[in-house]
């Protein structure tokens, strides 16, 4: 009996080992190319001419930094971003609810309907064209309803919370509805606060989402004072070997072309990475209770 204890005990410790390799080497893959942005962004041009710099900065220089601060495009498509990424949160994260919370009634008429049809969307849709013609049809090309009615919900989304709301007791709703509380008055007062480990998670989803968001603005907006940050980092990163687009830009030498590339993505990226230690928290509770029924 000890000697099995002892071998199960070394087996595991050999599966933690493995488990805790595995976690770093990933951590590593995702962790590396923001440091070697990072320190590309703050390097000195002859330094990223030649090709010299890797994970540590080499004659720092805050040039790039600066040329993107005093840009007002930068700064107006950062300020559209942050606004879109609010509103759109917000908004799809009443939209969730207010389509998950009916269909955990199981008096629902037509529920089961309900469900095949909201489930069905996320294996089938009409495609680029279609939608392209609909808000066009819809007088919402080339506005910022382009942007925030088409991604207003997710149906992965409304399943996780749909799973979460069955996990709330129903003595709960009952005991109000036995007080005359309303479904409105029961979904504001009970599911709302006990909600809030999925309703983070799902704000981190889709925030995250919206502002890493460029493919719509790409096909639905012409009017550059509502292209989102990404779409004018890829924009930029993508005509930026262009001679022509690069003296438009601004951008005068090869080693501060490379420098504002990097500056641009840090500038980009690491306003949404601050908000993962707010909601850490919650993320594996609201994931892991929204998926313990079905």
């Amino acid at each position: 009996m000890e000697e099995s204890r002892v071998v199960h005990s070394t087996g595991s410790k050999i599966g933690d080992a493995i488990f805790i390799l595995i976690c770093l080497i990933i951590s590593l893959m995702c962790i590396i190319p923001m440091i070697n942005l990072l320190a590309k962004s703050v390097s000195g041009t002859d330094y990223l001419i030649r090709r010299e710099v890797y994970l540590l900065p080499k004659g720092l220089n805050f040039d790039a930094y600066m040329h993107v601060l005093k840009d007002a495009k930068y700064i107006r498509a950062f300020v559209w971003t942050a606004f879109l990424t609010v509103i759109c949160t917000l908004l799809s994260l009443t939209m969730t609810m207010l389509c998950a919370y009916p269909l955990i009634f199981e008096g629902l008429k037509g529920r089961k309907i309900i469900n095949i049809f909201v489930t069905i969307t996320m294996f089938f849709n009409a495609g680029i064209i279609p939608n392209y013609l609909l808000l066009f049809r819809m007088g919402m090309l080339d506005t910022p309803w382009a942007l925030i009615v088409p991604s207003c919900m997710s149906v992965y989304n409304v399943i996780i919370m749909r799973s979460f709301f069955y996990g709330i007791p129903e003595s709960l709703r009952e005991s109000a509805q036995i007080d005359g509380a309303s479904f409105i008055r029961i979904l504001v007062s009970i599911y709302v606060p006990l909600s809030k480990p999925v309703m983070a998670t799902l704000a981190l989803f889709y925030a995250v989402g919206r502002w890493n968001g460029y493919s719509d603005a790409l096909m639905y907006i012409k009017d550059k004072d509502l292209y989102p940050l990404q779409l004018l980092l890829y924009n930029i990163l993508k005509n930026i070997n262009a001679v022509e687009v690069a003296t438009q830009e601004g951008f005068t030498t090869p080693g501060l072309n490379e420098a504002i590339k990097c500056a641009i993505v840090m500038f980009s990226t690491i306003p949404i990475i601050c908000i993962y230690p707010f909601l850490q928290k919650y993320f594996i509770s609201g994931v892991t209770l929204g998926a313990v029924k079905e």
